[in-house]
């Protein structure tokens, strides 16, 4: 029997590698006029500061690293310090990071190896990176990227989980996702391409529930219906400076649009979001709860006037 005309003009041809490779290109540019701030959500100053903050990344936020950086790089400032550290004084210091003892070790490891091997500097290739202890692909290409400013694709949690919405790719191993889509871009988008797409999974295409309804680049993309379609209760889910809010740097660039939140934020005397005060170095601790303090003093004065 043959189909009916219905059946045939429901059925949607399969997308062709060419035209894969056209969507996805399409979506980089969306996303960098959606997000032409862009940036590494680290702060750092230079490579050797970059290299640990990115170790220190791993199951954990940006924000609770960069929350704990400076107290780190305040008594460790160069990896020969580094490579010095008494283990147990170091585990202190990062311990609000998580996994504080593996840290460490690699901490360690990787100063030890940089002030034996390279004479105290981080290396610029991507072999020599990846033979520091703790650094796999994705740390590597962070630091080629962004402190040498050559080219990697930083294949994290949000890069994975978007290529693979997107259809870039059907691949949960690291390597294999980043062999896709370097395969689909040329070598001069990889770095950009990476922040645009971390920051629109950590404000838009969330893990548990996207903001579909609220995702300009929705008509491009094949999964879309996997989270929120209601446009009203999609824009509820955004983040960061989509949702008005501070970013995760505490040091964001000038053009960041979040930035004169964070600032506002910081002169209130608000901790940023998520913030800890038993997260943060002892004088930064204390400044983070004097308004919690100031505003139980001040209820209590109201309640015996």
């Amino acid at each position: 029997m043959a189909e009916s005309k219905v059946a045939k003009v429901g059925r949607k041809k399969p997308e062709t590698h060419l035209g894969m490779v056209r969507r996805a290109r399409r979506i980089n540019r969306e996303l960098a006029e959606l997000y032409p701030y862009a940036h590494p959500e680290l702060d750092f100053d230079g490579p050797f500061q970059l290299l640990v903050a990115t170790v220190l990344s791993a199951q954990t936020t940006d924000l609770r690293v960069n929350q704990t950086t400076p107290a780190l790089f305040a008594k460790y400032p160069t990896p020969e310090d580094l490579a010095a550290a008494v283990p147990e004084e170091l585990e202190q210091v990062i311990r609000p990071t998580g996994f504080f003892r593996a840290k460490a070790k690699s901490l360690i490891g990787l100063s030890i190896a940089l002030r034996d091997r390279f004479g105290g500097e981080v290396p610029r290739g991507l072999e020599d990176l990846v033979t520091l202890p703790g650094v796999g692909r994705k740390t590597a290409n962070v630091v080629i990227g962004n402190a040498f400013g050559g080219a990697g694709i930083t294949v994290d949690t949000h890069f994975g989980r978007l290529a693979r919405r997107f259809g870039w790719t059907a691949e949960e191993d690291p390597e294999k996702v980043e062999a896709d889509v370097m395969a689909i871009f040329p070598k001069s988008e990889w770095t950009m391409l990476s922040h645009r797409v971390v920051f629109h999974g950590r404000r838009v295409c969330h893990a548990r529930k996207p903001a579909c309804g609220a995702c300009p680049i929705a008509p491009l993309c094949p999964s879309y219906g996997v989270g929120e379609t209601d446009p009203e209760q999609a824009r509820k889910l955004l983040k960061y400076e989509l949702a008005g809010q501070p970013g995760q740097r505490l040091r964001p660039p000038a053009d960041f649009p979040g930035e004169a939140a964070a600032r506002a934020e910081l002169a209130a005397g608000h901790p940023l979001p998520d913030t800890d005060p038993q997260a943060l170095p002892p004088a930064k601790a204390a400044k983070a709860e004097a308004p919690a303090k100031t505003a139980k003093a001040e209820a209590a004065a109201k309640e015996t006037s």
